[in-house]
């Protein structure tokens, strides 16, 4: 993107935001940011999202996470409850359709022992190999290895993703 897409305006309020808003009009009382800017700094350096979620459960130990990025602009509330309601009845990890994220993650023992195998037995240095590349797991690697189910959404559009300044230009027309 070329730049914080936290940062970046939709309607006069920041993604993050906009993200946070977002997550408390489905009905979630405690958010948290992960990164090394935010509430929860990432435990392990230069590992990717799936360790940003490592590291809040090693923070918080929350029963689940409904986690969001911030880069969907078009993602409304009634689809993120969609998508808790499911998690929470199946008790599963929980996803849309074509998209490992959003996700909701119950912290169940399938969870707990990917992260131990992905983080704590392996912690030779993520990003050694690499430098300046994140090396951690992803989150198909965490869906392989964890019960799930997925969610066809009501409305695909929601999960338009904005990574390149061309999708946020695209998102913008969007919702304006």
């Amino acid at each position: 993107m070329g730049e914080n897409k936290a940062k970046l305006m939709r309607g006069g309020v920041d993604m993050l935001s906009f993200s946070k808003q977002l997550l408390a009009d489905t009905g979630i009382q405690e958010i948290v940011v992960s990164g090394n800017d935010y509430q929860v700094p990432d435990l392990i350096a230069d590992a990717g999202p799936v360790a940003g979620i490592y590291s809040v459960l090693q923070h918080y130990r929350p029963a689940a996470i409904l986690a969001l990025p911030v880069d969907l602009p078009l993602m409304t509330p009634a689809a993120l409850k969609q998508l808790k309601t499911k998690g929470e009845l199946s008790q599963k990890a929980c996803f849309f359709q074509g998209h490992n994220i959003p996700l909701y993650l119950p912290n169940n023992t399938y969870v707990e022992l990917f992260m131990s195998q992905a983080f704590i037995k392996n912690k030779a240095a993520p990003g050694s190999a690499n430098p300046g590349k994140k090396s951690g797991p992803s989150f198909k690697a965490l869906l392989n290895q964890v019960p799930h189910t997925c969610v066809v959404p009501d409305n695909p559009q929601i999960l338009f993703n904005t990574n390149t300044p061309q999708q946020w230009q695209q998102a913008k027309a969007r919702f304006k």
